[in-house]
């Protein structure tokens, strides 16, 4: 198509000034962008920073390819998160484009959206990753889409790669969508976040035509700009402490400009913030994976009004959220990379002449890492063991795959995701399918993936201690090659922040975190497909062999205790009678328990104590010191039955369950002294994680007599 490529850049810049004021104009490589797509029916790959206008883009390519005669189909923006469609939905009526969405949030409305795409009446269609391979969607409505897509963006493009910092596995399910449009067709793929090997990769994959060999494939227009954001602020505080980060913040919040976001790396840690800001008057919000999404949206709402000082959010708001007035972004924690640190903090002085960047590593930073680091795609064998067990004719849902194999659901979820994009399974209604293809586990790559992860962690470490200027260092993550010094951090420019904490709000934040105690919830229902490994327990477990409600110290996770009690329980702790401040804090639980707004419904006239084979010790003596506190008799312990240890590696609840079911049994000497017993005993244990140890050994003291049981245990994982 032969166009006056004159008058189609003064279309475009109608249409900007329609969706960003009368005073926008073009920027040179929003043009070439808008250029290739439009005229040229091109690929693109944008790499530019938060804020350079990425959205303008597509927009604006959209209104011009949708212009009459030959009106082109609709754009289809593949799109991570629900708030960022909600932001593009509205950014898109600006410019006079209608824009709808197919999300899990608005099934009621699918047909009528379908309806309305097939009728030519909606310029663009967000849907999100997952959307591609639902098998409703998959089927009826993505080969038409396919077919009619006059623009396809891939936003937030570099969750494609899986050397990116967010791999998403569904967005690798876009290869068959792009070798299923009509040649031709233009794409567009966005990101300000990656690297030059995200970029190759991402740039290799939209050149991809499934059928077609390399050398005619089509080639992508790679557009990267510079990486510097003129409006930030960078600096970095090194506190000792929880107490002391959560203290500055009490100290120094009003002084960060505006409003902005504490960024946190557990759903724990950000709970406690923001909890603990609104003791010392902040008006602030909570924003995590756990929020339900009518608050989040409150929450959003408020800080786009400025409601609130801050969003004390985990990464679930790493994308998805346009504020373009935010004054600061704040980290308790480092995020485990310099490109995904770089991506958040994006999220600042998009409109405004300065905003503050601040991080607050702590030690604790690694363990959290490490912990996600452990739920990367699985060794070969449990891969083997899933492949092995699915049907080619016969699906099985995810809860049926649990009892076969022993990892989480997420992470079983994930791994299948995988092997979807890869041919081995296919998603089907009512679960999962092999394919019978040949599947080989690339075993080098995945290496060289957490070579990469291990690599970015320690950038994030030499980040915070880097004598030189702190943009210069990110932007050279990035592979910036115009990075230099920027002038304004607290390196080039000194720091405008102290470390200084004042006793009042050290005090309160010591005190808030030194409280100790959270609730352990008891089991209701057991795991599903218990059957099909040898294990006669379903559906709901009776009342008559359930546990109370719980206690214990804390969180791993936590702020506050969650370091102290990481020394006692966590991987490489050696086993050690329970110390003193730690048996004080229990004290102070059930101290509170007795006497708080919850309190147990009975005191309980006895201790029983979980045995275990890898912390004897303390398990042992943290019972004894309960008993002698409490001036409770000291009736024994559950012991373990058999070769198979109560003690192994936590994996999902079946497996769980199927491990634990006749691993323990209760000594003659111990069943006799419950069946006498007029009310509930204490059950200690020394770190509760899926919660189906307590529930076992609870359904068999009840089953020998124990009238109640009361689960206390010093750390609860996560």
């Amino acid at each position: 198509m032969s166009q006056d490529r004159a008058a189609v850049r003064e279309r475009a810049e109608a249409v900007l000034r329609r969706l960003a004021g009368e005073h926008a104009r073009l920027r040179e490589d929003q043009w070439r962008a808008i250029e290739a797509l439009v005229v040229d029916r091109r690929r693109v790959l944008c790499v530019q920073r938060t804020g350079w206008g990425k959205s303008a883009v597509y927009f604006v390519a959209t209104a011009l390819l949708r212009e009459p005669p030959a009106a082109a189909g609709p754009t289809v923006i593949v799109s991570p998160l629900l708030a960022l469609m909600r932001n593009q939905v509205e950014a898109a009526a600006r410019a006079g484009i209608r824009a709808r969405t197919i999300n899990s949030a608005n099934l009621d409305e699918w047909d009528e959206i379908t309806a309305e795409i097939h009728a030519g009446t909606v310029d663009v269609l967000l849907i999100s990753p997952e959307r591609l391979n639902n098998p409703d969607f998959r089927d009826t409505v993505l080969p038409r889409l396919a077919a009619t897509t006059g623009l396809l963006v891939v936003d937030e493009a570099h969750c494609v790669s899986d050397w990116g910092h967010d791999f998403r596995p569904d967005y690798r399910r876009l290869r068959t969508f792009l070798g299923n449009l009509p040649e031709r067709t233009p794409v567009l793929a966005t990101t300000a976040t990656a690297n030059a090997r995200v970029t190759a990769d991402v740039a290799e994959q939209l050149g991809t035509e499934l059928a077609a060999p390399a050398a005619e494939r089509p080639d992508v227009l790679v557009l990267r700009g510079t990486l510097d954001r003129e409006s930030l602020r960078l600096g970095v505080l090194d506190l000792p402490s929880p107490a002391h980060r959560l203290g500055w913040l009490a100290d120094h919040l009003d002084r960060l400009p505006g409003s902005g976001i504490i960024y946190t790396l557990t759903v724990a840690a950000a709970g406690e913030t923001a909890e603990f800001l609104r003791s010392r008057g902040y008006p602030v919000a909570s924003y995590t994976g756990q929020t339900e999404d009518a608050d989040r949206r409150a929450a959003e709402q408020d800080l786009l009004d400025n409601k609130i000082k801050a969003l004390v959010a985990t990464s679930a708001l790493g994308m998805g959220f346009d504020k373009p007035d935010l004054g600061f972004v704040a980290h308790l924690g480092a995020p485990p990379s310099p490109i995904a640190y770089y991506q958040q903090v994006g999220r600042a002085g998009r409109a405004v002449e300065h905003a503050e960047v601040l991080l607050l590593p702590g030690v604790e930073d690694a363990a959290i890492w490490r912990y996600f680091a452990s739920l990367a795609f699985p060794p070969e064998e449990q891969v083997r063991a899933v492949l092995a067990a699915l049907h080619t004719d016969r699906p099985l849902s995810t809860q049926a795959l649990e009892p076969i194999v022993d990892l989480r659901r997420a992470r079983l979820e994930l791994m299948l995701k995988v092997l979807d994009v890869d041919g081995a399974v296919r998603r089907v209604r009512g679960g999962w399918l092999a394919t019978g293809e040949p599947w080989v586990y690339d075993e080098a790559r995945l290496r060289r993936v957490a070579q990469a992860r291990t690599a970015e962690q320690q950038a994030m470490r030499e980040y915070a201690t880097t004598p030189g200027c702190r943009m210069r260092y990110l932007r050279e993550c990035l592979d910036d090659v115009g990075a230099g010094d920027c002038g304004r951090c607290d390196r080039c420019a000194g720091p405008l922040f102290t470390a200084e904490v004042s006793g009042p709000a050290q005090g309160a934040a010591q005190a808030y975190l030194g409280r100790p105690g959270v609730e352990i919830a008891p089991k209701k229902l057991w795991p599903t497909g218990l059957d099909a490994v040898g294990v006669p327990l379903k559906g709901r477990i009776p009342p008559a062999e359930q546990a109370l409600p719980g206690r214990a110290v804390g969180r791993l996770s936590d702020l506050g205790w969650g370091g102290r009690l990481r020394e006692l329980v966590g991987p490489d702790a050696a086993d050690r009678p329970v110390p003193d401040d730690v048996a004080g804090a229990v004290v102070e639980v059930l101290k509170a328990w007795a006497h708080g707004d919850d309190p147990w419904p009975r005191r309980p006239v006895g201790v029983v104590a979980v045995g275990s084979r890898r912390r004897p010790a303390l398990v042992g003596s943290l019972a004894e010191r309960i008993a002698t506190v409490g001036r409770l008799p000291l009736l024994g312990q559950v012991v373990p039955a058999g070769s198979a240890g109560p003690d192994g590696p936590r994996g999902n609840s079946a497996q769980r369950v199927r491990a634990l079911h006749d691993a323990f049994a209760v000594p003659d000497e111990l069943a006799g002294a419950l069946a006498g017993l007029d009310g509930p005993v204490l059950l200690v244990d020394d770190l509760v994680d899926t919660g189906w140890t307590l529930t076992m050994v609870t359904r068999l003291l009840r089953r020998a007599g124990a009238p109640d049981v009361l689960p206390l245990a010093l750390a609860v994982a996560g």
